[in-house]
C-alpha cells in the first residue's frame, strides 16, 4: 500500500508559543509529518540526502515547496523557483511538501535566507476559497492558515480532500472555541 506525502513544516520561531497557530495541531495529526523552528535551515541538517541529490538518485524524496509561484513584493536575490513537472506527481509517496509557517512577511525572509527553498519547485494553490481561520488577521480572503493550506495541498497530490476533512472540521471547531473566548461574542 503507498503511503501519501511526507509533511516538512518549517516554522519561524515567533511562531512557536503562538496559542492560536495551527501548525502544531496540523503536525500533531499528520503521522508523516516533522516540524522544526528556526528561521535558517541548512539543507544537510534536515534530510539525509540534498533533496537533488535524493531526487535524482531515485532514492529520496521529491521535495515540493507549499509557496505561490511568484513572490510577492520580489526581493533583490531571490532565484526563480524551477517548473514543478507533472511526472512528479503521479507517485504521492514519493513526494515531501514542505511548508514555512508564518505570517507572509515571515515566511519571505524564511525563503529568502535559505537559498536552497529558492531551488525547489513550487505548488501554489488557486482558487481557494476563503478561509475559515477568523481568529487571526489576514490581508486577504483566500490567505489561509498552515492547516488550511497544507490539507489542499495534500488534497491535491493525493487525489482525495475528503482524507483532510476531519482535520478541518476538528480546525473549525478549534477556531470556534477560541472565538467563543471572545467578550461579546457567541459562536
Amino acid at each position: 500500500m503507498a503511503h501519501g506525502v511526507e509533511v516538512l513544516i518549517l516554522q519561524h520561531p515567533l511562531e512557536v508559543d503562538v496559542a492560536k497557530g495551527s501548525a502544531r495541531l496540523l503536525h500533531l495529526s499528520l503521522p508523516r509529518s516533522r516540524m522544526l523552528a528556526g528561521e535558517v535551515f541548512a539543507v544537510q541538517d534536515l534530510w539525509p540526502t540534498p533533496p537533488e541529490a535524493g531526487a535524482e538518485s531515485g532514492r529520496g524524496k521529491q521535495h515540493i515547496l507549499l509557496y505561490p509561484e511568484t513572490v510577492q513584493d520580489p526581493s533583490p536575490g531571490l532565484a526563480n523557483p524551477p517548473q514543478l513537472a507533472p511526472a512528479l506527481l503521479q507517485d504521492p509517496s514519493r513526494l515531501c511538501l514542505v511548508v514555512l509557517d508564518g505570517t507572509w512577511r515571515k515566511s519571505r525572509r524564511m525563503l529568502y535566507l535559505n537559498p536552497w527553498l529558492q531551488q525547489l519547485p513550487r505548488l501554489a494553490l488557486q482558487d481557494m476559497p476563503a478561509s475559515n481561520y477568523l481568529i487571526r488577521r489576514a490581508h486577504k480572503p483566500d490567505q489561509l492558515s498552515t492547516l488550511e493550506a497544507t490539507c489542499a495541498a495534500l488534497a491535491q497530490l493525493e487525489g482525495d480532500a475528503s482524507k483532510f476533512q476531519p482535520l478541518l472540521a476538528a480546525f473549525e471547531g478549534f477556531v470556534a472555541q477560541q472565538l467563543a473566548y471572545r467578550p461579546g461574542t457567541s459562536a
